[in-house]
């Protein structure tokens, strides 16, 4: 079984929270991305250290940031991990997010929020969550019909008005099934 969040874990614990060894990570995934065929293995991995640490320090990396960087990508590859990449950036985005006290949030609305709204959300989320920043992603869903859906930290609150319209569709169809039949007679 393949576990995220132990591998977004070791990364961010064994750089000591160092933004720029994820920065150098984030540099250099790309670059393998681009190697055709599959990396995989003890041998590819061996092979790709040297190619890493030449593309890392063109990009002006030294130091601790590139050997981390480094033997995380090549641990990965070794144990045939590399396809689950992205989704193992993605968590150690979130661990480092949440060490540095930011919080992500999507709001998804029907129409274009106005920049009062959205300030007052963000506010209200910073409030609520404790978060010293909270970075708001906005986004157009026009088949949301009105109001707003906020995704943060694996949650989700629908707000909209489809949403509202759905649960008012589904407790119907229970009221309708709970409800005890009654044969109709007609006359005819």
């Amino acid at each position: 079984m393949f576990h995220i969040n132990r591998w977004a874990d070791a990364f961010v614990t064994i750089t000591n929270d160092s933004p720029e060894a994820l920065d150098c990570l984030k540099v250099m995934i790309p670059q393998i991305k681009a190697i055709p065929g599959e990396l995989f293995g003890y041998s590819d991995s061996r092979r790709l250290e040297k190619l890493l640490r030449e593309g890392a320090k063109m990009a002006g990396f030294s130091g601790e940031s590139i050997e981390y960087a480094v033997r995380f990508i090549t641990l990965v590859v070794e144990k045939n991990r590399f396809m689950h990449i992205d989704s193992i950036l993605q968590k150690i985005e979130e661990l480092f997010d949440r060490k540095n006290g930011m919080l992500a949030v999507t709001a998804e609305s029907a129409s274009e929020m106005d920049g009062t709204f959205k300030e007052e959300l963000r506010r209200q989320i910073q409030d609520i969550s404790g978060a010293v920043t909270v970075n708001l992603d906005t986004r157009l869903v026009p088949e949301l019909l009105g109001g707003y859906r906020l995704r943060f930290c694996g949650f989700y609150v629908d707000a909209s008005l489809k949403g509202q319209m759905e649960k008012m569709k589904a407790d119907l169809a229970e009221a309708v099934l709970a409800a005890p039949r009654t044969e109709v007679y007609s006359n005819g």
